[in-house]
Parts: structure tokens; C-alpha cells; sequence
């Protein structure tokens, strides 16, 4: 075990645990910030039924339910959202960051930055203002979560901001920088906008909450990695 860190892990099996804990910790705190929400569930609802009106008033219909209605006569592209919401924001996150973790290390404590201050800052917006999702406003959507995963690991009061949006947008940013095939940084550029879609189209989120998503994850962005930036934009200037 030791070697073996010695030999795959960059800085070893200390720092490897110490980061361990650092994302477990903060897995802590959101069941924390969830169990908040779930003590309001009419605010929720009612915040809900506000992203349907705004969006209804805006552009006079639910973009979303046609994504979901067009998925729903293709079994093929049914499973391939699903599987995208349920992995994109752990199985495909968790994986990204062991990715940069071992192969790019001396990126990684700025990729980690930014995913941890994105879902701080949805925390904030889960707290405040909880929102329950589409596929539970009875507005037309099919809620196809019947498993215990959506009571066991997810906050179903979470949609506003997507983090499902947040997150996929920082790991194509940063993946697609990083990678240095062609195809890679093809595949990561387009990953974002492969999540939103699926997101919408499970009715887990409106677009008004992956707009929201991308706030969070461009101020996250700007926060981590604007001061190094400009730190290079003034030494080339010198």
C-alpha cells in the first residue's frame, strides 16, 4: 500500500486522506443545508410555481416538457439522460477530480476550489430560497424517481440554482484545458451543454435554474482562478 501510493499518488496517502475528508466534510454539510430545506417544503412548491410563471410570461410555454415529451419516444435517449443525472454530479465529478488529482496536480487544488465554492454558494440558495423541481409541480411533467436514491442521497427541494449545471460547466472548462487530445477536449466542451439538456428533460430543473447553475459556476470561476489571471495579464504587460 505504501509503494503503491508512493508510485500513483503525487504527494501521497497523507494528502490523498486529507482531501478525502475535505469532500466527505463537505458532503456533511450539505445534508446539513438539506435537511434545512426540507423543513419548508410549501415555500418550495410555492417558489416552484414562481419559475412557472416567470418562464410562462417570458416565452409562453415550458421549453422543458417538450425535451422531456421528445426523450420519452426514444427508450435509448430515456436511459441516457437518466444516467447522466444521476452520475454527472458524482460518479462523473468524483472521477474528474481523481482524474486531475493524479495526472495534474499542480491543477487540482484550484479545480477543487471552484467546485467547493459553487455548491457552497447553491447551499446559500437552497437555504433561502428552496424551489421543489418540475417533475413535482403537477404542471405536466412525469416524475420517473421512484427508488429510494431520491430520499437517501438527493435534496428534492434543489433546484434553484442547478448545481447539476454549475458543476458540468467548471469540470468542461477545466477538463478541456487540461486533456490534451482532440476528441478530449471535443468531448468536454460538449459536455455541459449534454448535462442542461438532461437535467431539463428528467423535469429536474427548468432553464431558469440551470441559468442560475451558470451564474454560480462563472463566479466561482472568476473568484478562484480571476486574481492568478490577473496576476499573468500584469506580468505580461510588464
Amino acid at each position: 500500500m505504501v509503494a503503491a501510493g508512493r508510485r500513483y499518488l503525487p504527494r501521497g496517502w497523507a494528502d490523498f486522506g486529507l482531501q478525502l475528508a475535505i469532500w466527505f466534510g463537505f458532503v456533511f454539510f450539505y445534508q446539513l443545508a438539506r435537511g434545512v430545506a426540507d423543513r419548508h417544503p410549501e415555500r418550495a412548491f410555492a417558489n416552484g410555481l414562481r419559475v412557472v410563471n416567470f418562464e410562462t410570461h417570458f416565452t409562453h410555454r415550458l421549453y422543458e416538457l417538450t425535451f422531456q415529451q421528445f426523450v420519452d419516444q426514444r427508450h435509448w435517449l430515456g436511459l441516457a439522460v437518466s444516467w447522466t443525472y444521476w452520475n454527472s454530479e458524482f460518479t462523473v465529478l468524483g472521477l474528474a477530480l481523481l482524474f486531475v488529482y493524479i495526472r495534474r496536480n499542480e491543477a487540482f487544488t484550484r479545480f477543487r476550489n471552484t467546485i467547493l465554492l459553487a455548491n457552497i454558494l447553491g447551499l446559500f440558495g437552497y437555504v433561502f430560497m428552496p424551489t421543489a423541481p418540475p417533475r413535482l409541480l403537477g404542471v405536466g411533467f412525469a416524475d420517473s424517481h421512484t427508488d429510494g436514491l431520491v430520499q437517501l442521497a438527493a435534496n428534492p427541494y434543489a433546484a434553484m440554482p442547478s448545481l447539476h449545471a454549475a458543476d458540468s460547466l467548471i469540470v468542461g472548462i477545466v477538463l478541456a484545458v487540461l486533456c490534451r487530445r482532440w476528441w478530449s477536449k471535443l468531448f468536454w466542451i460538449a459536455w455541459p451543454a449534454w448535462v442542461w439538456f438532461a437535467v431539463m428533460a428528467t423535469g429536474n430543473h427548468f432553464w431558469l435554474d440551470c441559468v442560475a447553475g451558470l451564474g454560480v459556476a462563472l463566479l466561482a470561476l472568476g473568484l478562484v482562478y480571476g486574481p492568478a489571471a490577473r496576476r499573468v495579464a500584469t506580468t505580461h504587460r510588464a
